[in-house]
């Protein structure tokens, strides 16, 4: 039987109409908004470096501020590769859910809507790598293939929560990007663009989330919430390749060993999943396993 805090399909659907109706007023077309024609200055970071993986370890203070900005821009490089890499899943179980689903329903076309948005995301990504010198930063080989499995095994509300384990967690590191005069300017553009349009994105997956866990059963909802914890883990820990510190010019291996013991960068992390944590929360999705490996991400 279906909980009594299921909410009447007209209100899910006025929430998908009024975000057709922002999107239509506030969007954005990376290719026209971003400046891609000016060269890279190496004067700016790439990400504000407090976000940096290894800010305020003893090989961070040993740095030069040239390997500094080198190592900021090459660990943004490598946060878009993994948001492409996410984003690409979460489409396909996005149009897996809505498949033969009514085209008349507001939520479908807010979902096509948002799927649009994500492959104009995914580009843009690509292209702000490219500019800022990175070369094709992908997870493991073994993250992959986990992930083709979660697009595979996930569905209804593993696809909507996983949409906000993913950008949750960008949304809040991107804002503090994006306002950060210390950050070349087309890469607080592409923040910007994300932050606002993904604030939808999270929206509705908040709200698709809380509707179709209103109809799961206990098994189903414990299963899901070890699902989601699972590819929160593996997006979190695939945000910064190891191959980064080589790029920057640092000792990989001297590098590797000081971000995993820096409790900064750590606390950062836990600070930028509040929000998403209380959510999961008022899901009743942070049951005793899910929670083993939101801790073990540095998450909670």
């Amino acid at each position: 039987m279906a909980s009594s805090t299921a909410r009447p399909d007209n209100e899910d659907h006025d929430v998908a109409a009024r975000l057709l109706l922002s999107a239509a007023k506030l969007s954005y077309d990376p290719a026209a908004e971003v400046d891609w024609d000016t060269p890279l200055d190496k004067d700016f970071h790439g990400q504000s470096p407090e976000w940096n993986s290894l800010y305020g370890t003893a090989y961070w203070n040993e740095m030069t501020e040239e390997q500094r900005k080198e190592l900021t821009r090459q660990e943004s490089a490598s946060v878009a590769s993994t948001g492409i890499w996410f984003e690409m899943i979460l489409q396909q179980m996005v149009l897996r859910d809505m498949y033969a689903k009514d085209p008349t329903d507001p939520r479908f076309q807010w979902a096509l809507t948002e799927i649009a948005d994500e492959c104009r995301h995914s580009i843009m990504f690509a292209r702000g790598a490219q500019k800022l010198g990175a070369p094709a930063y992908r997870p493991r080989r073994a993250v992959l293939e986990l992930g083709r499995a979660f697009k595979t095994v996930g569905f209804g509300e593993a696809a909507y929560a996983g949409i906000l384990v993913a950008e949750e967690v960008l949304d809040v590191m991107q804002r503090d990007w994006m306002r950060d005069e210390r950050v070349v300017p087309f890469v607080r553009t592409i923040n910007n663009i994300h932050v606002v349009e993904e604030s939808r994105h999270m929206k509705f997956a908040r709200d698709e989330t809380r509707r179709r866990l209103a109809r799961a059963g206990r098994a189903r909802r414990n299963f899901h919430a070890l699902v989601v914890a699972i590819a929160a883990y593996y997006i979190v820990t695939s945000l910064v390749s190891p191959d980064v510190y080589a790029k920057a010019g640092l000792d990989p291996v001297r590098a590797r060993r000081e971000a995993a013991a820096n409790e900064h960068y750590k606390a950062q992390m836990r600070a930028s999943c509040a929000g998403l944590m209380e959510f999961l929360a008022s899901a009743r999705l942070l049951t005793r396993p899910a929670l083993f490996f939101y801790k073990r991400a540095n998450l909670i």
